[in-house]
């Protein structure tokens, strides 16, 4: 490997590492999703006025040349903003395939063969791919695991792939096209879905995820890390899983002899290995089985693909169940601010899952709408090709009514989640309505305080004022020689005593609220408020005694 290379590689260590650690994934641009767009991948700030299309003449027809060399308006500079090439993983690729035959078997044999493929292996690749395939091979599932460049270049040139497809899936864009139809002869369909997937963070389950490597930096995720992100991993603390963001990205060539369909899995995702051997599954099953059997169209196994993706959502939803159900306990014990944080963001991960939810039924629908063109082969049946719609109707109703029956567990669980963060609320509510009553209790009782010590500093105020006047050294409390002392005791307590009564008259009268006066009283009430306590207090007769 050349320095540049290993350079190159370093650097793509280190932005997969980061992935890795965030566990996000890229935002989507839609407006570069399909390809009836008149401007693949144009940055309209640019000047691209110097911009020209490739010649067949410029361009030779190599792989290597992908994909000026079947599509002439990708430019270099659409095919670098695009990513598709700079975004290829470095180093050995794995390419596993499960053959259909036309009985409707899966061919064992082929199934367990994979193909290790580096960068400097890619022409014997080259010659392997071009070779006829054996005449009973009606479908053949190719996935592709840790796709290189090299690898992407001859997939492109041979199957002639439009380049949106290796671009959306690339930049996680969802979309869902179909191309190249050509009636009685097969057509090009294409489906970028993304889904939600639970990771469990312990056991064996690991295996045919991710590597090694990456448990360590999931289950070092601490709930801090965590913001109201959704393309970022959602941690459930109640089970110790993590939800991600998948991709299902598969590309299917339908024609009349032979079909294929490529699937991409992007680094840190549903590994190719993985998902190919719950494709070899399917030819175990009874039920699908028959349906190989019994009808030839190739989309069947298209939406083998698809359920897959209804299983990961299963079991994510479920998980989600269990981790509200967990909460709610939470709820009702404590009053922690973290709770209400994790219940904010688990209802902005469920709003982004509804929208997630609806790319998927639009996905489903598009499969059932986008009909195969070769069952209109005239080498086709009328009635093979009356039985095979039927029968994909069928499928692709079970699948609609799964994904519903998702969508209807979405919409509970965020009802619920509702419900949690409005007892949550309701705690906090009810927490401060008792902190409160404490504290206006505690106002109270020093009120009631701060009311004797008025009363008495009322009492005292007069007697202290009094003591002040008679203790002033002038002639008219001094007296003269030979003259009786006018500041005498019994004059002082005479003029403490009338002044004593006259400030608490004065002061209770003014009173706008004192148990002296009934409510609503008038102002006379109030200032003969003496006379009135001693007759209601003393000399008022009691209910019930008559006097003779």
């Amino acid at each position: 490997m050349s320095s540049s290379q290993r350079s190159q590689f370093s650097l793509r260590g280190a932005r997969d590492k980061n992935l890795l650690i965030s566990g996000r994934t890229p935002v989507p641009t839609h407006r570069h999703a399909a390809p009836s767009g008149p401007w693949p991948w144009m940055d309209f700030d640019a000047d691209d006025s110097t911009a020209t299309l490739s010649t067949s003449e410029e361009v030779e027809s190599s792989w290597r040349n992908y994909p000026q060399n079947k599509f002439k308006n990708w430019t270099p500079e659409q095919v670098k903003r695009s990513k598709m090439l700079t975004n290829c993983s470095v180093g050995t690729c794995k390419v596993f395939r499960v053959d259909v035959l036309d009985d409707g078997r899966f061919d064992d044999d082929r199934t367990r063969e994979v193909t290790s493929v580096a960068p400097d292996e890619v022409d014997e690749l080259w010659d392997k791919i071009i070779v006829p395939r054996p005449s009973n091979v009606r479908a053949r599932a190719v996935f592709v695991d840790n796709m290189n460049e090299e690898v992407l270049k001859i997939l492109g040139t041979k199957y002639v792939i439009e380049p949106f497809f290796f671009s959306s899936s690339m930049n996680w864009i969802p979309s869902r096209y179909q191309e190249a139809v050509e009636t009685g002869k097969g057509d090009h369909i294409t489906i970028i879905l993304p889904f939600i997937r639970p990771i469990h963070n312990h056991g064996s389950r690991w295996s045919g995820i991710f590597p090694p490597t990456s448990m360590v930096s999931y289950t070092s995720f601490s709930a801090d890390q965590q913001d109201i992100d959704t393309q970022a991993p959602l941690l459930l603390h109640s089970s110790k899983c993590t939800l991600i963001q998948d991709l299902l990205a598969i590309h299917m060539i339908r024609g009349t002899k032979t079909s294929t369909l490529i699937s991409y899995h992007p680094n840190m995702r549903t590994s190719a290995q993985r998902l190919h051997s719950l494709i070899q599954r399917t030819g175990r099953s009874v039920y699908w089985s028959k349906i190989f059997e019994k009808s030839k169209d190739p989309t069947f196994l298209f939406l083998t693909f698809l359920w897959y993706a209804l299983y990961a959502w299963d079991e994510s939803l479920e998980l989600l169940y269990k981790h509200i159900t967990w909460l709610e306990a939470q709820v009702l014990h404590t009053s922690d601010i973290h709770l209400t944080r994790e219940l904010h963001i688990l209802q902005a991960h469920l709003l982004h899952y509804k929208l997630l939810l609806e790319d998927f039924r639009k996905s489903v629908q598009f499969v059932l709408d986008t009909t195969n063109p070769a069952m209109r082969a005239t080498d086709v049946k009328e009635h093979e090709r009356e039985l095979s719609a039927k029968l994909l109707r069928i499928e692709v109703r079970n699948l609609l009514d799964e994904i519903k029956r998702l969508d209807g567990q979405r919409k509970l669980q965020s009802d619920r989640l509702q419900n949690v963060m409005d007892l949550a609320f309701a705690s906090v509510n009810i927490d401060d309505s008792r902190y409160m009553k404490r504290l206006s209790e505690a106002t109270l009782r020093d009120s009631a305080a701060m009311k004797q010590i008025a009363y008495l500093t009322m009492v005292f105020f007069p007697a202290s004022f009094m003591a002040g006047v008679f203790g002033m050294n002038v002639r008219e409390f001094v007296g003269q020689p030979g003259v009786d002392y006018p500041a005498t005791l019994p004059r002082y307590a005479a003029v403490t005593l009338s002044l004593t009564c006259i400030v608490s008259w004065v002061l209770i009268a003014l009173q706008a609220h004192s148990s002296f006066h009934p409510p609503g009283c008038s102002r006379l009430r109030k200032w003969g408020w003496p006379v009135f306590y001693v007759w209601e207090r003393f000399l008022r007769p009691k209910k019930g005694v008559k006097f003779a």
